[in-house]
């Protein structure tokens, strides 16, 4: 027996679960899609990593070497603040601009310094690796400089889910069309 009910935001079988919400404040920064398997894999086993190196900590400092454990806990702690960051990784956009968190670097730029965002046919990374292939990138085109690659349909977010990654391409391309000053 089915239950009608509601979740907070939408039906329960909404097909369209990408949609923003009518109350969400656009000063406020959030990412147009949701992480990609292949991150929330990576993130996964280096949590795992972690619970396997904080258990070893246990072990050494109830054997009485404590400098080695403090070393087992801090190692353990870089893991859990990597695997955090490699979760927080993507585009982010908001009222103000677009904003590309990386592992070890985050850089934002105004819309007033965008004059396009479009999708290009062009070589991409696979996975963030050396190794490129033919792909599709939502590029940022600025007025001084070159074209920025904001996202690619080979990342860990969109490797095989390529109408995420036209959905999310259209999100940040909608955003870019509001907030853009040409």
């Amino acid at each position: 027996m089915p239950l009608p009910f509601l979740t907070a935001d939408r039906p329960f079988d909404a097909t369209t679960d990408d949609v923003a919400l009518p109350f969400d404040d656009h000063d406020n920064w959030r990412r147009p899609y949701r992480p990609g398997p292949w991150r929330v894999a990576a993130a996964a086993l280096l949590l795992l990593l972690a619970s396997f190196i904080l258990i070893t900590a246990m072990i050494i400092a109830f054997a009485g070497a404590l400098p080695g454990a403090a070393t087992c806990l801090a190692v353990a702690l870089l893991a859990i603040a990597a695997s955090l960051r490699i979760l927080r990784m993507g585009a982010w956009v908001s009222r103000h601009g677009v904003r590309r968190v990386g592992l070890l670097r985050t850089g934002t730029t105004p819309w007033d310094r965008i004059t396009a965002v479009r999708t290009v046919q062009q070589p991409v990374r696979w996975l963030g690796l050396p190794r490129t292939v033919q792909g599709q990138a939502l590029v940022l085109v600025l007025r001084q400089g070159e074209p920025l690659p904001l996202l690619t349909d080979h990342n860990a977010d969109f490797l095989s889910r390529a109408e995420a990654f036209g959905r999310a391409a259209d999100a940040v391309e909608v955003w870019g069309d509001e907030y853009r000053t040409d």
